[in-house]
């Protein structure tokens, strides 16, 4: 089986080469770059074993883009201060939402007007509503990537209905099919990044409940989140664009 290879990163901007990869099961670590092929430079290394080759990276390299811990213990911040990350962001707050369902969508009014057929009465006055529309106003981008099943679920359905509040409050949403996720190898977790220095990865549990937040402020860790959003942001389409097409789907 193959391995499941994440790209941590490259110092080179022509061609990308040499980089760093880590395996997401074992935790492995997979460098290349060119091989060291001078003899009197390979004579002079030890603890070469057959079938081994060496190779040379920029040491920057290793330091930017290499684990700094053996196991990273995760920071786990409440909703209240993870609430609070929305009022103190400067420029930029971005969202991956990967999940089929939230259980705290369904608990609202506009839910139930949804699975009834009607168009939502949405609130334009709440505290959220209030910290986006101000945010926006004041220049700050708010974007989301949305990932949809091939079958969308009632959940999805919501969510896609729910643009029209997003996109009133300033928010720019896109739309990505699942498969073309996973083509992509993108993770299969929620996570907002703010100011493009921290991370929020938020944690559900098995009633899709949001439980807690995972706040993530090392660099490399970002880095890597950073170009996520980047390629989600660039294969994703406008909510426009991707409800034309599902309907479109739909009627044939």
């Amino acid at each position: 089986m193959a391995r499941r290879l994440r790209f941590n990163g490259t110092g080179s901007g022509e061609g990308g080469c040499p980089a760093v990869h880590e395996d997401l099961d074992s935790g492995e670590v997979v460098v290349h770059g060119p091989p060291l092929t001078d003899p009197d430079d390979v004579a002079q290394l030890r603890h070469l074993s057959p079938g081994e080759a060496a190779i040379v990276v920029p040491r920057e390299l290793l330091v930017d883009f290499g684990p700094k811990e053996v196991v990273r213990v995760p920071r786990i911040i409440d909703l209240d201060s993870f609430g609070s990350l929305f009022e103190n962001f400067e420029h930029t707050a971005w969202r991956l939402e990967t999940r089929r369902r939230y259980a705290s969508d369904e608990a609202t009014d506009t839910y139930a007007q949804f699975l009834r057929g009607e168009s939502p009465s949405w609130d334009m006055e709440t505290a959220w509503s209030t910290i986006m529309r101000q945010k926006t106003s004041g220049g700050a981008t708010v974007g989301r990537v949305r990932v949809v099943d091939s079958q969308p679920t009632s959940g999805q359905r919501y969510l896609m209905a729910h643009t029209e509040k997003n996109a009133a409050l300033g928010e720019e949403i896109r739309n990505l099919w699942r498969a073309d996720a996973e083509r992509l190898r993108l993770p299969t977790e929620d996570f907002w990044i703010f100011d493009s220095r921290l991370v929020a990865v938020l944690n559900f549990d098995d009633g899709d409940d949001l439980l807690d937040v995972e706040l993530i402020t090392e660099p490399v860790e970002v880095n890597r989140y950073a170009q996520v959003r980047d390629t989600a942001w660039h294969y994703a389409v406008s909510y426009e664009t991707f409800a034309a097409g599902l309907a479109a789907a739909e009627r044939q």
